[in-house]
């Protein structure tokens, strides 16, 4: 394989959480007085640190979001995912393929490391990924699409960006990838292709995870 590194987005891309999330997400910014349905969540949101959610908000309506949504938010996120989440389907064995091949992956994702964690220890994933591995935006100053946590990730696994393959599945994430210097492969079972190959220059295009081994080669 022709990558020293692959770095996973982690919603979308290893637990399929964004139907939950943006459900989750677009009722409770509605039950606050923003009215926002499941399709406007993901078109603005998917991919995106909380960060972005508060500013859009202030942006278009000049109010600010309660103190406490982000807890109230992941609290409820959190609840669905005990009852609910599950891995994407074939990323287990994707996993199996990489370690077989000797080839290192990690997961640098938009969302904080508790909901990495629940993510994780909810399907089974938290066995390919110790704590070395996972990377948040809440270790950089800004999320996704600026290229700020590929970049950490990469230097804290000791691998040049060029030699780096990003597997994202949003516009906001394959621009960060691209930013970074890296190349991205864009997973389409949530977003249509032609969103991704606008985001940036995207190395090859995927709608089941069973495809990706063959192209990172």
């Amino acid at each position: 394989m022709r990558y020293e590194l692959v770095i996973f987005d982690n919603d979308g891309v290893l637990v399929d959480s964004e139907p939950l999330s943006n459900t989750i997400l677009a009722g409770y910014l509605t039950e606050l007085g923003h009215p926002t349905s499941y399709e406007e969540s993901i078109r603005d949101f998917m991919g995106s640190a909380m960060h972005r959610i508060h500013e859009l908000v202030l942006e278009r309506t000049g109010r600010r979001l309660p103190a406490d949504f982000d807890e109230v938010f992941h609290g409820r996120v959190f609840e669905a995912f005990e009852r609910e989440l599950r891995p994407v389907t074939g990323v287990t064995e994707v996993l199996e393929k990489l370690d077989a091949d000797g080839v290192p992956y990690c997961v640098a994702s938009s969302g904080s490391h508790e909901r990495i964690r629940v993510g994780h220890r909810t399907t089974g994933l938290d066995r390919w990924f110790p704590a070395g591995r996972v990377f948040s935006a809440q270790d950089v100053g800004r999320g996704k699409p600026a290229p700020d946590l590929f970049v950490h990730a990469a230097r804290e696994r000791g691998v040049a960006p060029e030699r780096c393959a990003v597997v994202e599945d949003s516009p906001l994430g394959v621009r960060a990838a691209v930013a970074a210097g890296m190349d991205v492969y864009g997973f389409t079972a949530m977003t249509p292709a032609e969103k991704l190959t606008e985001a940036g220059a995207v190395s090859g295009l995927f709608g089941r995870m069973a495809e990706l081994p063959e192209l990172l080669r």
